[in-house]
């Protein structure tokens, strides 16, 4: 698990993706921006159909609408799509 410590150290500012916790991965870091919180997204909505029961399509839905699409400016969380396997990821085949 990501300590939160690390991520208010290096942006106090920094927002958190209330519900996602076993889904955040570390935070990023981008020319012009500062560090934010990174979350794996298949992991975020893995955790949307387990907790909430929801079928994969719905998970993806809610999730990019209600959290993708919910920016509070530069400090907002990342959404991280891995396009090679991790330990982190956890994603359903379908």
């Amino acid at each position: 698990m990501v300590h939160l410590d690390l991520i208010a150290s290096v942006n106090p500012e920094a927002l958190l993706a209330d519900g996602y916790e076993d889904a955040l991965v570390g935070y990023v870091e981008s020319f012009g921006s500062p560090p934010v919180a990174l979350y794996n997204r298949d992991k975020c909505i893995q955790i949307l159909m387990n907790r909430d029961a929801m079928e994969e399509e719905e998970a993806i839905e809610f999730f990019e609408f209600n959290t993708l699409g919910s920016g509070m400016g530069a400090n907002t969380p990342a959404f991280a799509t891995f396009t090679t396997p991790t330990k982190e990821k956890n994603h359903v085949d379908s």
